[in-house]
């Protein structure tokens, strides 16, 4: 008795998934892994760190606590101030790029105006340029106006994102029925209004994806503060942590505690980002306007 054609396609269907499947565990133990080695060994003091026990689970006495009292009180105090630093830049770099993005990507999408093409065609030019090359030319110019070791050496050039402006143009160009704009403007609303209170809504889940690339990319940026920043009460964490790293690879012989700081710091400097997704991407909503015209 043969079984049923339906019932033979469903059982083919695992199989063809299999390989698929695969990969997405091994890529998912490939990224998990170093996260995870961090939590482990965050809870350990430094004879555990360096005594030869296996790193990938927890020995010893687990000590959360008294770690992080070590890292809050350390020199100061000085990663409390690291870390209200890259939440400032984070802050205020990522609203801002944002904010820039979605006024320079709705206008691509939705006005027509002399130079258009060539603006746009130089904006996707940017993107291609790594942001590491800027930096240079950056410190030299902000250099000539007084502007380098102060906050705004790394807000001012974080609130350029080029590949923020052109995901939010596609965005509109699409989810923005130019039909629903125009019977706005028919209505008596002004080009303002019209923005705020018919596009804007419709480009939300752009405008939190944009938000939360932007808002990570300030708060990972390395490279900027430390060719900007001399004074390590500006330093964001990143660049913090790195001094550290540097201090305790140039004295190997007692800073074995720095490097349980260094570990803890970097585990307590990644909860923001994890908050942060995990409070933004309620807001993704694909495909609000598609098919929203009658």
């Amino acid at each position: 008795m043969t079984a049923p054609a339906g019932s033979t396609a469903r059982n083919r269907a695992p199989r063809r998934h299999l390989p698929l499947q695969i990969l997405l565990g091994f890529l998912l133990v490939y990224f998990v892994m170093p996260f995870w080695w961090v939590v482990v060994n965050s809870s350990k003091d430094a004879p555990g760190l360096f005594g030869g026990g296996n790193t990938l689970w927890f020995s010893g006495e687990i000590d959360y606590i008294g770690n992080l009292r070590e890292l809050f009180t350390y020199n100061g105090g000085i990663y409390t101030r690291w870390i209200l630093n890259s939440t400032l830049y984070a802050v205020a770099g990522g609203v801002g790029a944002t904010v820039l993005a979605v006024m320079a990507g709705y206008g691509f999408a939705k006005f027509r105006f002399g130079g258009r093409r060539f603006s746009f065609a130089v904006m996707l030019g940017a993107v291609m340029v790594p942001a590491t090359a800027l930096v240079i030319p950056t410190f030299i110019m902000f250099s000539k106006l007084g502007l380098t070791n102060t906050i705004w050496a790394v807000i001012l050039p974080s609130l350029l994102n080029p590949f923020g402006v052109y995901l939010i143009h596609v965005y509109a160009r699409d989810a923005v029925p130019t039909e629903l704009l125009d019977a706005a403007r028919v209505d008596g609303a002004g080009e303002a209004r019209t923005f705020l209170r018919i596009a804007l809504p419709l480009m939300r889940p752009a405008i939190v994806t944009v938000l939360l690339l932007s808002v990570v990319a300030s708060w990972n940026n390395y490279f900027l503060p430390l060719a900007m920043l001399s004074d390590n009460r500006l330093f964001p964490v990143t660049v913090g942590l790195g001094m550290w790293q540097g201090i305790a690879s140039a004295n190997n012989a007692g800073s074995t505690s720095l490097w349980s700081l260094i570990i803890l710091g970097a585990l307590v400097s990644v909860i923001p980002l994890i908050v942060a997704f995990f409070t933004l991407q309620r807001h993704w909503r694909g495909g609000l306007s598609v098919g929203g015209l009658r």
